[in-house]
């Protein structure tokens, strides 16, 4: 009998367990956000080669580029700064391209935080190496330290007749801000579909793409807001008809 939950891709971060070992893993409240939408998640590992990652991908119904640490800056001509974490090439090698593979083959993707950094320098965009240091008038947007990752840090003004005001059926809505860095040069091919209070872009959206989206902010940790479940519910059933064709 053939599942009738499509099959969703989670892209995963390179770390080392409490014996040294490398692993490949991933935050579990993104696994519990698709189950939670109808979809069967499955993590795709680092160190693929292009062969092995393609074949992985063709059976995918839609992916996910989940958060995580920063995308080397010489992969968009990024200014250097100390404050550059986490950067994993293996991680940017595997992501950067299979976005372009989803953007050029219509199959559906949804990223989230370092998920919306990756799909805008992917597609020719660039970033600010450090929003505090390099956006005029910037926001708080990195509130990692002493609070909750459910805490709602700042408000996002939704663009009308996007696709993601079509999702919230809001124009305002309140979000949660885990990230230090954030698009400076939208790439030519993306929309930009909400923003910060200071102007920093927070969602774009891919016109014409079945769902090619992807928001700043962490709606997996939401879920207990109407505005999370639909996000990833609608992303889920777009994959759901891809599948059934």
């Amino acid at each position: 009998m053939t599942s009738s939950r499509p099959l969703i891709g989670l892209t995963t971060y390179t770390s080392k367990n409490e014996y040294g070992n490398p692993v490949v893993a991933l935050a579990t409240h993104y696994i519990r956000a698709v189950l939670e939408a109808g979809g069967l998640p499955v993590l795709i590992p680092n160190r693929l080669r292009e062969a092995e990652w393609r074949e992985f991908y063709a059976r995918l119904d839609g992916v996910v580029f989940t958060g995580g640490g920063d995308i080397q800056p010489e992969m968009f001509g990024g200014e250097p700064h100390p404050n550059v974490d986490g950067v994993d090439p293996e991680r940017d090698a595997l992501e950067l391209p299979l976005v372009r593979a989803a953007a050029q083959d219509g199959k559906p993707f949804l990223g989230i935080c370092r998920g919306l950094q990756v799909v805008n320098v992917a597609l020719g965009g660039t970033l600010f190496t450090d929003v505090a240091d390099q956006l005029p008038g910037a926001l708080r947007h990195d509130w990692h330290e002493g609070f909750p990752r459910t805490h709602l840090a700042h408000s996002v003004q939704v663009a009308e007749n996007s696709r993601l005001s079509q999702v919230f059926g809001e124009s305002v809505t309140l979000v949660n801000s885990l990230h230090h860095q954030g698009i400076r040069d939208l790439a030519p091919v993306l929309q930009p579909t909400a923003f910060a209070p200071d102007g920093l872009v927070e969602a774009v959206e891919l016109p014409g793409h079945p769902f090619g989206l992807a928001v700043q902010w962490h709606p997996e940790w939401l879920m207990e807001h109407e505005s999370a479940r639909r996000l990833f519910q609608t992303f889920v059933e777009v994959c759901r008809t891809r599948m059934n064709g």
